[in-house]
């Protein structure tokens, strides 16, 4: 299979393709692919708000909100002979990706590479089905990350030639998400945009356009510098980060939302990459915490999602190690870069159960539930059974915390009635 999209041969555009083109080498054979059937929910243990999980794009999400003059050249789906349906971005087409619905199947469940809508379950991409899946799972509220062709922070329309173009297609793409995806569901959909990284000042105003009509989220890339934008050591997205801070909307770190993902050897299995996918974790946290963010804007919220939990207590000895033979205080006064990381960063988990009894050190009002619907890994529809089997005595107090608590309190999230 040639996984090459696009004929650019740039460092940047090689990078940006990197992600989809390792899911899509990793494909494997289709074989036949059977829809699952519907589900009966789970006995619901414990009231979770997962704030990972993902989303398709249906094909009507920019046409209808394009301007007029450029609706003949928004982004939009194509089925080809052979039966694969790709979005098709200026000259770019990118096909839709298998491992963005694997949930969707009973037979076929491995199977990653190119498909088309009919070969999805509607919880894909239908909010209707979607809160149906999620009600299957005890999910009472989630927060969706776009699919792996558009980029975990909307990469993909950025990198159009036409800049105002792209821009159109992401605020067609943001107002898709309150009209059609958050909007009918308002307690059980967290609404979470995407950022306009090709320019910092147009971003801070799509954050304060956003904000006022309900938005307390954004994915934005994890590290920057690998897109081929100046990277967070630095000023130049000081007018972004400053209204997240002013309108408390909190910056989510999607690992591979930069399109790097740790895998040392081209022939690397898929289980390396899946095994060290939470390192990237770990190397955004620091990277964001030393380029001084925190202390820079003291009320900036930052999520990592699906990062996991269980590098948080290394990467906390290993700074407060590093403190014995570096000199944190030309960088950060008198502030602690250890303080910082508690108070300024949240982290997710679906499954680490050695590192629960370190809940406490990670920090109690810090770590939340993820879900990851519907992607591979994703602990659906056995959710509350998976947490039941990692929670064991920890008290109940905790456990809302963790499974719905502290979620609400950082996204401001008002649970449905009945929750």
């Amino acid at each position: 299979m040639n996984t090459r999209l696009g004929s650019r041969s740039t460092r940047v555009d090689e990078a940006m393709a990197d992600l989809l083109e390792k899911i899509l080498h990793y494909a494997g054979p289709k074989g036949t692919l059977v829809l699952r059937g519907e589900l009966p929910p789970s006995e619901r243990r414990y009231r979770i708000v997962s704030v990972d999980d993902h989303l398709v794009e249906p094909p009507d999400v920019f046409t209808p909100r394009m301007p007029a003059h450029l609706r003949d050249r928004a982004p939009h789906v194509e089925r080809d002979d052979q039966g694969i349906d790709y979005w098709v971005f200026e000259e770019e087409r990118v096909p839709l990706c298998g491992a963005d619905g694997i949930k969707s199947w009973e037979v076929g469940k491995g199977y990653l590479g190119p498909v088309n809508f009919d070969e999805l379950h509607p919880a894909v991409w239908n909010i209707h089905e979607r809160v149906r899946a999620m009600d299957v799972n005890g999910v009472i509220a989630s927060l969706n990350f776009p699919s792996a062709p558009f980029g975990f922070a909307g990469t993909r329309v950025r990198r159009m030639k036409d800049r105002e173009l792209g821009l159109a297609s992401l605020r067609a793409f943001n107002d898709w998400t309150h009209e059609d995806w958050a909007g009918p569901y308002p307690d059980r959909i967290i609404p979470c945009q995407l950022a306009w990284l090709a320019d910092p000042e147009i971003a801070a105003e799509e954050i304060r356009r956003n904000a006022a009509r309900g938005f307390t989220s954004v994915s934005f890339s994890e590290n920057p510098e690998k897109l081929g934008l100046p990277s967070l050591h630095g000023d130049h997205w000081d007018p972004f980060l400053r209204a997240c801070e002013e309108t408390e909307t909190v910056i989510n770190l999607h690992v591979g939302s930069s399109s790097q993902t740790i895998v040392p050897s081209k022939d690397s299995p898929p289980a390396v990459l899946g095994a060290l996918f939470p390192i990237n974790g770990m190397e955004t946290t620091a990277d964001w915490l030393f380029s001084r963010v925190p202390l820079r804007f003291p009320k900036i919220k930052i999520a990592l999602s699906e990062g996991g939990i269980g590098w948080v207590p290394m990467l906390i000895d290993r700074i407060e190690y590093m403190d014995r033979y570096l000199d944190y205080t030309d960088d950060f006064g008198d502030a602690s870069p250890v303080e910082l990381l508690r108070r300024n960063f949240w982290f997710t988990t679906f499954s680490d159960p050695s590192t629960l009894p370190l809940r406490h050190l990670v920090g109690m009002d810090r770590i939340m539930i993820e879900t990851d619907y519907p992607h591979s890994d994703s602990s659906w529809p056995d959710t509350q059974e998976l947490l039941a089997e990692q929670f064991g005595d920890i008290p109940q107090s905790e456990i809302d915390r963790i499974t719905f608590g502290n979620a609400v309190d950082l996204y401001r999230l008002s649970l449905p009635a009945a929750a």
